[in-house]
């Protein structure tokens, strides 16, 4: 009698619990079928989606295919991957037999013999370090493709990048700490300052996101910190938001040259507009400069605002040149790939979340002003008037091309 009662004590429990089920996907989405390669160019440890961001998209139907190690430079395992509910590909083969390829890194060209014509591809693009014929190879196979540097919000921040300037700022601070204090490429400088010894003296050069994260880092280390930017608003509005610790000045050669010859650390946190890079920091200013400073070139990507920084790698990262330690590394965020690789799954998972439920990429573009202003190509036209005046291809009109083929 008590074995009866005690089954339907368990039956009635069973009825209440909450039952597995799955969810049929609403009228006018549809299912999404991404891949997500392991990015092979050297410098890139980041990955697209993190675990999290796969879980989300799987749990609203949609198939994630990442390819094997494709998260291990991010601490991101397989196993990680597989419990989301994504499929572990052994090939980068089977990752591009999906409608949407997630990448980090642009395209390489060994990477477009995978890619299938009218497939979509979301991705960085560098337009100043992009090859041409890596692009052509995409238009002549109809190729639509979102950069994720280009993504701009509907206040017109561009968040990811916002993100990686963000990371790329404070991260050269640490980096610059750590090699000013090395045996061999510092002068054993302890970022900052103590009771009785003097604080660092920092530079940095450009007020913009790099700049303002590099400028809090190095201030909440102790060190006293002058930013130089040719815009007094940058500058203005740099003092306003981090407060009265902070010396400004605007591009003064002068005054350049003698702050940077009783600096510590220098800082190049230039972003430029189009092409290159300005100069901004001749061979003799560094010359000037402490036997056993460190200078970060953050804008080294595009060229380096020091005469005398040259593109170095992570696994070699300095080099000194007139007793000072240059750190040339073009990919900074790539140095915490994990912190990288969750700042843009924050936006990349949600994204193709309301792609889905916006019906597919195509009817993205039309309702995602994120997606739209990413767009560079699409179904092969170039749509970014950037990307067509750099190289010289003739512009298509989205709207119009949006409308031929509805």
């Amino acid at each position: 009698m008590e074995t009866k009662e005690r089954i339907r004590s368990l039956a009635f429990q069973a009825a209440l619990s909450p039952q597995e089920q799955q969810l049929a996907i609403p009228s006018g989405e549809q299912s999404l079928r991404i891949g997500i390669p392991k990015e092979m160019v050297l410098q890139e440890r980041r990955v697209a989606l993190d675990p999290d961001a796969v879980g989300l998209l799987v749990a609203h139907g949609h198939e994630v295919v990442v390819e094997t190690g494709a998260g291990v430079r991010a601490q991101f395992t397989d196993a990680d991957y597989s419990e989301a509910g994504a499929r572990i590909a052994p090939d980068a083969a089977t990752v591009y037999d999906n409608d949407i390829i997630l990448k980090v890194a642009p395209p390489q060209e060994s990477e477009l013999e995978f890619m299938r014509d009218r497939q979509t591809i979301f991705s960085g693009l560098q337009l100043a370090t992009h090859p041409e014929r890596t692009i052509e190879k995409m238009m002549d196979r109809k190729i639509t493709a979102v950069a994720w540097d280009f993504m701009q919000d509907r206040t017109g921040i561009f968040p990811l990048v916002r993100a990686m300037g963000e990371i790329a700022g404070t991260t050269s601070i640490l980096v610059a700490a750590e090699f000013l204090a090395h045996p061999k490429f510092g002068d054993g400088t302890m970022m900052g300052g103590m009771t009785g010894v003097a604080p660092s003296e920092v530079v940095i050069i450009g007020a913009g996101t790099v700049g303002e994260f590099a400028a809090r880092a190095a201030i909440g280390l102790g060190a006293s910190v002058r930013v130089f930017d040719a815009s007094p608003y940058r500058l203005r509005r740099l003092r306003g938001e981090i407060g009265g610790r902070l010396w400004t000045s605007t591009l003064n050669p002068k005054v350049l040259k003698e702050s940077l010859a009783a600096a510590n650390v220098a800082i190049g946190a230039v972003r430029p507009h189009h092409g290159r890079t300005p100069m901004i920091v001749s061979e003799d200013m560094v010359r000037d400069m402490r036997d056993g400073s460190v200078i970060v070139d953050v804008s080294i990507d595009s060229g380096g605002c020091f005469e005398t920084s040259r593109l170095t790698h992570h696994q070699d990262p300095v080099f000194i040149d007139h007793g000072v330690t240059h750190y040339g590394v073009a990919n900074i965020p790539s140095r915490v790939p994990r912190t990288a690789s969750l700042a843009l799954a924050n936006l990349l998972g949600p994204l193709l979340k309301q792609v889905g439920e916006d019906g597919g990429i195509e009817s993205g573009v039309g309702n995602s002003p994120m997606i739209r202003s990413g767009l560079y190509l699409f179904r092969g036209n170039v749509v970014n008037h950037d990307l067509a005046d750099a190289f010289g291809w003739p512009y298509k009109d989205l709207n119009l091309l949006l409308a031929a083929y509805d």
